[in-house]
């Protein structure tokens, strides 16, 4: 297997570590395989992405908006991501190995009853509701990127169309029109702007009709008729559906996306709530249950943290802010310890009469009621003798606090030798069979 690299010498493991297996999917500039975790023994899947044929597009900031947001999520129905490691010409997602494969191989043999559809569907809401409580909209849900483990639970996938809160415009709204033809919203369609959370509640209706019809809602064999039909809301459900059933995906599928039911109004919905479900709370802090405690407490710098901070997945974006092109952020080099910045935040807040509040591990926000300001603060460990702050403004004009942290850190920007380091390391690691 040719563009399987590297592999470490004397044997077929990528970086020493995945035994790769066969190829399980193919598509336009990625291709994954099945491959065994040399340490664990555990089965994994691996997401190769050839850069060259990425480079230069708009699926460079896609990747990269990817890894920032797999990065944020761990829950029980998400595919987790384990690690990203990088070549000069290749990127490697490791990723959970869902056994069951898709969900729309499954519902292509038939429908599925009402109470398998409803577990699904709570299962999916519960995924989709906690992504939501952090910012994050997944705009591509489909049976297809929707996963069933060995033990018949949903694993919800692929979030390389996915946005972020700081992509939404200063009416509110986002704007990329991106997602799969027959579960596009109609608020999509009319280009005017739409509501993340609400375009995936709808995508979310679709998914349900289709697992209790087998069919989709709004088909045809012409797109632009198939668009009218979604825009219109014409679609009609089978007679072996359920009243309620019927009634909450009308509530779904409302074209009117201020009368759409939210996902917090989904979780009271009689046809929602029937049968055994488990209590979904999306503010349930996942991370700390589903992570091992070394990794979720560690906040040292792997490959996969250093290819989302850095620009153009070069690691000199890492420490020269004029690759980095998030006006909203910066990041800096100090040599203090992460205890010693958050003491000296602290001591900058009570200067300026700024707010103080502690996130876990080495996070800080800033807040200025009175400066309409909001700035959030983290703390990586890259080396023993080295940190990387990132400093993130969530509102109002933070550049003037910015400067004065960079003046009370005493920080640098001197970090190009363990730049060039840390990235030589990766790539000469990685290519030596290339």
């Amino acid at each position: 297997m040719p563009e399987i690299e590297p592999y470490s010498a004397g044997n077929n493991a990528l970086f020493g570590k995945y035994e790769l297996g066969k190829l399980l999917g193919c598509g336009a500039f990625a291709k994954v395989y099945h491959a065994r975790d040399l340490r664990s023994g555990q089965s994994v899947a691996v997401k190769v992405i050839n850069k060259k044929k990425i480079y230069g597009t708009t699926l460079m900031s896609n990747i990269k908006r990817e890894i920032a947001i797999m990065r944020r999520l761990r829950h029980p129905h998400i595919v987790k991501l384990h690690e990203v490691l990088a070549t000069k010409s290749k990127i490697y997602f490791v990723m959970e190995f869902v056994k069951g494969g898709e969900l729309f191989a499954k519902v292509a043999k038939g429908r599925f009853s009402e109470d398998l559809s409803r577990k699904f569907f709570q299962q999916l809401i519960s995924a989709v509701g906690f992504c939501h409580a952090r910012g994050i909209y997944h705009r591509d849900l489909k049976p297809e990127n929707l996963l069933v483990d060995e033990n018949g639970n949903l694993k919800v996938s692929d979030f390389g169309l996915s946005a972020l809160t700081d992509q939404i415009r200063s009416d509110g709204l986002l704007h990329t029109l991106c997602g799969t033809p027959a579960y596009v919203a109609p608020e999509i369609l009319s280009k005017k702007g739409y509501d993340g959370a609400k375009v995936d509640v709808w995508s979310c209706g679709v998914i349900l009709f289709v697992l209790s019809a087998g069919y989709l809602p709004f088909n045809d064999p012409n797109l632009m008729a198939m668009y009218k039909k979604i825009y219109k809301g014409e679609y009609r459900c089978p007679k072996w559906m359920s009243p309620d059933l019927k009634r909450f995906l009308s509530r779904l599928l409302d074209t009117n996306p201020q009368t759409r039911i939210t996902v917090d109004e989904i979780l009271s919905d009689p046809w929602f709530k029937k049968g055994p479900i488990k209590e979904i709370n999306f503010y349930d802090d996942y991370e700390v249950k589903y992570e091992d405690k070394d990794e979720s407490e560690s906040t040292n710098l792997n490959a996969f943290d250093l290819i989302s901070f850095s620009s153009g997945l070069d690691l000199s974006g890492l420490f020269d802010n004029s690759h980095n092109t998030e006006a909203d952020s910066e990041r800096f080099v100090s040599a203090e310890s992460p205890e010693k910045i958050v003491e000296k935040v602290e001591e900058l807040a009570r200067a300026e009469n700024l707010k103080v509040k502690k996130q876990k591990e080495f996070g800080v926000e800033l807040d200025g009621q009175s400066r309409n300001l909001s700035i959030r603060i983290e703390i990586f460990r890259l080396t023993d003798g080295l940190v990387v702050v990132e400093a993130r403004r969530r509102s109002g004009d933070a550049e003037s606090c910015k400067e004065l942290l960079k003046k009370k850190l005493k920080c640098h920007l001197t970090g190009n030798e363990a730049s060039t380091s840390t990235s030589t390391s990766q790539q000469d690691s990685g290519d030596q069979n290339q």
